[in-house]
């Protein structure tokens, strides 16, 4: 029995270095990202985030493209934008922290944690179209 156990916990920890390894490339998968919150009982739509290579633009809501920045992205996930990110960073808004969830290669997707200028505490999550 616990022997079973053991076992059971080195998959379950090699799973998770799988689903890690995904991030070895510090990059998340090209496309647009629609980012969105839930508010008051309904999701309402922040903006796209466009994704190509090492280079994000956005967020968009509507218009034209803005200019394109650099971010990084550590082997835990986690995303550090290297420009503006519309609505998230003006204001008096600050990005706390933003989440890459690579656990299905077809459905990408990143949370950003934004906190307000009152200091409330907004999350919205992208996921590629």
């Amino acid at each position: 029995m616990a022997l079973r156990i053991i076992l059971s916990f080195l998959l379950l920890l090699s799973a998770a270095g799988g689903a890690r390894a995904d991030f070895a490339d510090g990059r998340l998968p090209d496309g647009v990202y629609q980012c969105e919150v839930y508010l008051l009982g309904m999701f309402l739509n922040l903006g796209d985030i466009t994704i190509k290579g090492n280079l994000y633009s956005g967020p968009v809501t509507f218009g034209r493209m803005p200019q394109a920045y650099n971010y990084q992205m550590d082997a835990n996930g986690e995303i550090s934008w290297l420009g503006p990110l519309g609505g998230y960073t003006s204001g008096g808004n600050s990005l706390s922290i933003t989440q890459a969830t690579l656990d299905d290669p077809n459905a990408p997707s990143f949370d950003i944690i934004m906190k307000q200028q009152d200091g409330a505490f907004t999350a919205s999550t992208c996921t590629r179209r």
